[in-house]
């Protein structure tokens, strides 16, 4: 029998057998890691934030980076906007009955709601963002298709549908939107502005601001 080097040649062969085998079970490993990440990140209305991009560069679960500017999952301007866009008034408040099916107690990521049941005085701080392209033309929690070029706004909370004077602490812009939606469902965030709204507000580049609100009756 053959010897180099103080090893045989059935040696080597069996440490070549057993370095092959860990190369194979470290990559069907991997492919599983893979695959199980992609089935858990699949994003869905309520376990994700439909806010444009965050401050910082970070997306807004922190998870991964955003460059060059880039919206967060796909989110942003709608690629044909209204010719009249800057025209788009604020939302014109009027008497409207509450929707029974907004009313109802909810859960969304283990986190329970009891929206308000009537609309009554409050004043309120907090973060708002703003959602766009991703939930154009999709039902909202009033059943109404939600519009990125109107003045509304999503609360997890306040009455559906009811109305809000919003104001930026930043820059005191100040607009009133028709709460129709339920969100955001991210900790930190208090209220979903359409993109419209956002501009309005002076926030689209930013991703979210401070901002205080009322209701309008």
């Amino acid at each position: 029998m053959k010897v180099l080097h103080g090893e045989t040649d059935v040696q080597r062969d069996q440490c070549c057998v057993r370095t092959l085998a860990r190369s194979t079970l470290c990559a069907v490993a991997g492919a599983l890691i893979v695959a199980l990440s992609g089935c858990g990140s699949a994003p869905t209305r309520e376990t994700t934030d439909p806010v444009a991009r965050a401050p910082d560069g970070v997306s807004p679960q922190g998870r991964r980076p955003l460059r060059g500017g880039g919206y967060y999952l796909d989110d942003g301007p709608g690629d044909n906007p209204p010719a009249n866009i800057d025209q788009i008034p604020d939302a014109v408040p009027r008497k409207e009955p509450l929707h029974r099916g907004a009313m109802r107690p909810y859960t969304v990521m283990s986190q329970n709601y009891a929206p308000m049941t009537q609309i009554v005085p409050y004043r309120a701080r907090g973060v708002a963002s703003w959602y766009g392209r991703r939930y154009h033309g999709q039902k909202t929690s009033s059943g109404e298709i939600y519009d990125m070029y109107g003045m509304t706004a999503a609360h997890t909370v306040l009455p559906i549908p009811s109305y809000a004077r919003v104001t930026n602490v930043a820059n005191n812009k100040s607009i009133v939107v028709r709460i129709n939606d339920r969100g955001p469902f991210v900790k930190g965030r208090t209220l979903s502005v359409t993109r419209r709204a956002a501009e309005e507000l002076g926030f689209v580049k930013q991703g979210v601001a401070k901002v205080r609100f009322e209701p309008v009756q």
